[in-house]
């Protein structure tokens, strides 16, 4: 072990893990700069090679093609709240698109659609 970085009584607690908190992942940030209501579907762009490097935004790449803001929230364990943050960045660099989510002014098949698709999802759990 690097003396550097051991402890200054010289254990160790090797069964702690470290963990980032939420809020360093978003550098802050807590308002996505994209609207991303937790029942948008999100679309993976391009290819895994152009995406980003930093691994927490890597882990939303690789779940979020064809699920919801929330299911990937749920799968990647982290806090809505950052996800959207992180989601809203991956939408700017071109990497994820949001796919419509039924407005005031949607037709009924809009929100039979988005009922099916919901119920889909579902089932697929």
């Amino acid at each position: 072990m690097d003396p550097e970085t051991s402890p200054p009584d010289g254990t160790a607690d090797v069964s702690s893990a470290v963990r980032v908190r939420p809020f360093t992942l978003t550098s802050g940030r807590t308002t996505p700069r994209v609207d991303l209501p937790f029942e948008a579907t999100l679309r993976r762009l391009g290819s895994a090679s152009a995406g980003p490097v930093e691994s927490h935004l890597t882990r939303i790449l690789e779940v979020c093609d064809k699920r919801s803001v929330a299911e990937v929230s749920a799968l990647v364990a982290m806090p809505i709240g950052v996800v959207r943050v992180l989601l809203a960045d991956l939408v700017e660099l071109g990497q994820v698109r949001v796919q419509d989510t039924i407005q005031a002014d949607s037709s009924l098949d809009e929100r039979r659609e988005l009922i099916e698709r919901t119920l889909r999802g579902l089932r697929t759990l």
